[in-house]
């Protein structure tokens, strides 16, 4: 028997597939500690992606990221610093949850990860001035295989917690509804 805390605490979501991962922190009057990421750990605990390519972004308030997909890629996101209200979305036609979606505030102080499986889509919303926003993926970045869906579908209905007019790229005003990108 180990007297040793557990590591992290993993949650299933409302998302056939998709869980969220807090990992324990470890605090004292030097400052803080976790581990973010230990491959053996995050396998026992349901997610077996061999994580290949680690992303930042770095957003002020009202920046909105998204609606992503990549069919060949999972993440596993956290945000490092700020707050972001994130969005996942089961994008697989032969789900359970297909074209659900679920929400999560994710932030520096709570230290939430969230797992995106394979063929979700991905967005979010900065809730604060100075967000980073950390992605650890499964596959290379390939612009070729990126579809993107509007944030605002009226057909997925996302409850996004706006207090003003996002900012959102050029692009992703351009991306295509729900159904006419997957039904």
């Amino acid at each position: 028997m180990s007297n040793e805390a557990p590591a992290m605490q993993v949650s299933r979501t409302q998302l056939k597939d998709a869980l969220t991962v807090r990992p324990v922190a470890h605090d004292d009057p030097r400052g803080l500690f976790k581990e973010t990421y230990v491959a053996s750990r995050y396998r026992q605990a349901g997610i077996p992606d061999v994580f290949v390519q680690d992303s930042i972004s770095v957003s002020r308030r009202h920046v909105l990221r998204g609606l992503h997909c990549d069919p060949q890629m999972s993440k596993l996101v956290q945000v490092l610093r700020g707050e972001a209200f994130d969005v996942i979305v089961d994008a697989r036609r032969h789900s359970e949850s297909f074209g659900k979606w679920q929400c999560f505030e994710l932030s520096e102080s709570n230290g939430l990860q969230v797992y995106v499986p394979a063929g979700f889509l991905h967005g979010f919303l900065a809730l604060s001035d100075d967000v980073i926003f950390s992605y650890k993926q499964s596959a290379e970045y390939a612009p070729g295989r990126e579809i993107g869906v509007i944030w605002n579908d009226p057909d997925l209905g996302v409850e996004w917690p706006l207090s003003a007019p996002p900012l959102v790229s050029p692009k992703d005003q351009r991306n295509a509804r729900f159904t006419e990108a997957f039904v």
